[in-house]
């Protein structure tokens, strides 16, 4: 797996970089800011770039719009945003750009070292990544447009929390394993939220994904 790290702060950007190389995977370029993005993309086409959200020159969202256009000049490119702070939007504009994985961890998700590596490993497979907090947001915010009425009003706490694990890329078998209940349980709340959510069930866990994260970015 060949990664690019674009990060502004150098001694997060060192400290991912050595933990990336102690795992064996091949950290082949680096810069601090947006228009290094496309430059390092474009001169050694890796699977996968980790990118701040924040970059100069801005300080804004140039980070995401570099990881944007980089997916749309290099299809397949895996993006992980790394965020402080959550920012939900960025998610559902990355999910329309592009054919690659994607993945959208806060900063503080880096520490947590073996779900990091997990998570780079989902993107470079073209899977999916989200933080769970970010997970959470889109719910609450689509909750709040769709009101009492809504689809997601429809769905109990704990198939709140399956699709909240579903949708960070979890496999039944993880979710089961979270939430300490069997597999089989977790099998019925699938079925359960796509019926509720009106889409088909898939046994690919991207598509799936897909499709609950293209529902509330739709607003169903």
């Amino acid at each position: 797996m060949r990664v690019v790290i674009v990060e502004d702060n150098a001694l997060l950007r060192e400290g991912i970089v050595a933990l990336l190389r102690e795992r064996e995977i091949d950290v082949v370029a680096q810069a601090e800011d947006a228009p290094g993005l496309l430059r390092i993309v474009s001169g050694h086409k890796p699977d996968v770039a980790i990118v701040d959200v924040r970059l100069p020159p801005t300080f804004t969202d140039d980070g995401v719009r570099a990881a944007i256009e980089a997916r749309e000049r290099f299809p397949g490119l895996g993006v992980l945003i790394l965020s402080q702070y959550v920012e939900p939007v960025y998610t559902q504009e990355l999910l329309a750009s592009g054919t690659g994985g994607v993945g959208y961890l806060l900063k503080e998700r880096v520490g947590e070292v073996r779900a990091f590596v997990e998570a780079i490993e989902r993107v470079a497979g073209g899977g999916t990544a989200l933080d769970r907090e970010v997970v959470a947001e889109l719910m609450r915010t689509r909750g709040d447009e769709g009101g009492e009425d809504g689809a997601l009003a429809a769905l109990t706490p704990r198939e709140r929390e399956v699709l909240a694990l579903m949708a960070s890329g979890r496999t039944n078998n993880a979710i089961a394993h979270e939430l300490v209940v069997t597999s089989g349980a977790v099998e019925k709340h699938v079925s359960n939220i796509f019926g509720k959510l009106g889409l088909p069930a898939s046994n690919d866990d991207h598509r799936r994904v897909l499709a609950v994260l293209a529902y509330l970015r739709a607003g169903g």
